[in-house]
């Protein structure tokens, strides 16, 4: 299992400009018929992209320096030197980079999402740039610019496309194994005093976050800073346990504590997934599905010991993200 990272410090340099170059037309009798040396090219920006891997950053941890290709010098004929090649760098989704030595932050919060932090620098003039009515055979070229380059420190802030909530012992820790465990490792996340788990779902970053109890929203058991957390997620798979008698009260419990803490939270599109179902016969579990609005909530049974309805869930789960 790979060491997660959520802060990296790298030194990045864009490419330096080409040098421009002193050239001169070669013709028949006229070996020197004038200037001809041609500007050099611009060196590569430093260009930051946003991509789904919570991981990313534990890959760089062995090579922190990353340089842009320079531009190529003028050429003769008045040609212009070849531009140098951008270089980009990939960073997880919620990353946010600091350049402090000119007082830059740029924010990635969307997949594909491009930012210039270190711009390349200018190519050089040519001595056919100098050419002049009182100057018809200049000698002068000039050097290419210097990219820009410096340190760039990378925090990131997990952007949570799924969060797992309920009572403790709902099975979440569960369900996130069987959803996760084909497609990427699960590493623990420290959230000051909690410890959500993490799975990469096909791209998309679930948090399994700690249990919820009665009063959290005023302060009690883990409180805020539980339901602060539950905020940074884009949806929730709120799931409810069917072992016990009283589960419709549980989920009522938790559905209060959020709308208590922040009406926001209430407000994100919620998918209610009743657990366990091979402990319990139809008859309860008609009676609990009864009390269940459809309309405003999917809903899906499932026991993840049999594997009932988890590949129900996952495909739908899928489909959906892909499609918000």
């Amino acid at each position: 299992m790979s060491m997660f990272i959520d802060q990296l410090t790298i030194y990045a340099k864009a490419g330096n400009g080409g040098d421009g170059v002193v050239r001169w037309s070669h013709e028949k009798f006229r070996p020197m018929a004038g200037p001809s040396g041609g500007n050099g090219g611009r060196g590569g920006d430093i260009v930051l992209r946003a991509v789904r891997d919570v991981n990313l950053l534990a890959k760089y941890t062995g090579s922190k320096e990353f340089e842009a290709e320079s531009g190529g010098p003028g050429e003769n004929k008045s040609r212009f030197g070849k531009n140098g090649e951008d270089l980009i760098i990939d960073v997880p989704i919620g990353s946010m980079v600091t350049d402090r030595e000119r007082g830059r932050t740029y924010e990635l919060l969307e997949e594909g999402q491009l930012e210039r932090v270190f711009k390349g620098g200018g190519g050089g003039l040519g001595n056919e740039h100098f050419k002049s009515s009182i100057n018809r055979s200049p000698e002068e070229a000039t050097l290419g610019r210097a990219g820009e380059e410096g340190e760039l420190e990378i925090a990131l802030s997990l952007v949570v496309d799924v969060g797992l909530i309920g009572m403790p012992n709902a099975g979440k820790s569960t369900l996130l194994n069987s959803l996760t465990n084909a497609h990427s490792k699960i590493g623990a996340f420290p959230f000051t005093t909690l410890e959500p788990h993490l799975g990469d779902f096909y791209g998309y970053v679930l948090a399994d976050i700690p249990g919820l109890i009665e009063g959290a929203a005023a302060g009690k058991g883990l409180g805020h800073t539980f339901l602060r957390h539950v905020t940074r997620t884009k949806m929730l798979l709120h799931l409810v346990s069917l072992e016990t008698e009283d589960a419709l009260e549980r989920y009522e419990t938790i559905r209060k504590e959020l709308s208590a803490f922040s009406k926001e939270l209430t407000d994100k599109e919620e998918w209610i997934i009743f657990t366990k179902k091979d402990l319990v016969n139809e008859a309860y579990l008609e009676t609990v599905l009864k009390t269940i609005d459809k309309n405003e909530n999917r809903v899906f049974v499932i026991s993840v010991e049999t594997g009932e309805g988890v590949k129900e869930l996952a495909d739908s789960l899928v489909q959906h993200l892909r499609q918000s």
